[in-house]
């Protein structure tokens, strides 16, 4: 399972070149393994009642060629390995028109309470979830 998802490039991502700023990608990585997320059936309202937090533990960028102001982006997500204690996602970008590649990406999860507590392992109704789309399970 993989989430995609086009975004457009205004000037709010951009630096005075017409380039997107780096920072930008950021927030398309956390979109994708949110959508991701909510495919394979994880209810955020459920978590936040659970008292439960997904930081971000480590974030690896590998730019290839620049997004520019007005181009179409394609951003795809998908889980590329499951612990017992964090979730690795892997994020590609490409030009949609061309389908050149512009960065190839990763970014770990783990999860906390509110207090920043490191749980030893994944909750299991997050974890079987997960699993499920390792496995390429019905959901």
């Amino acid at each position: 399972m993989k989430h995609e998802n086009i975004v457009r490039i205004y000037h709010k991502d951009t630096d005075c070149y017409g380039v997107v700023w780096h920072g930008a990608y950021i927030k398309w990585f956390e979109i994708g393994r949110v959508e991701l997320s909510k495919m394979a059936g994880i209810d955020f309202e459920k978590i936040d009642e659970m008292g439960i937090l997904l930081p971000v533990v480590e974030l690896n960028c590998r730019y290839k060629s620049p997004a520019k102001l007005f181009d179409e982006i394609n951003i795809t997500t998908e889980i590329s390995k499951l612990k017992q204690t964090s979730i690795a996602f892997s994020h590609t970008i490409t030009n949609a028109k061309t389908g050149k590649l512009i960065l190839n990406a990763s970014s770990t999860i783990v999860t906390t309470d509110r207090n920043a507590k490191l749980f030893k392992k994944i909750p299991d109704y997050l974890y079987s979830k997960y699993e499920a789309v390792i496995n390429n399970l019905s959901i």
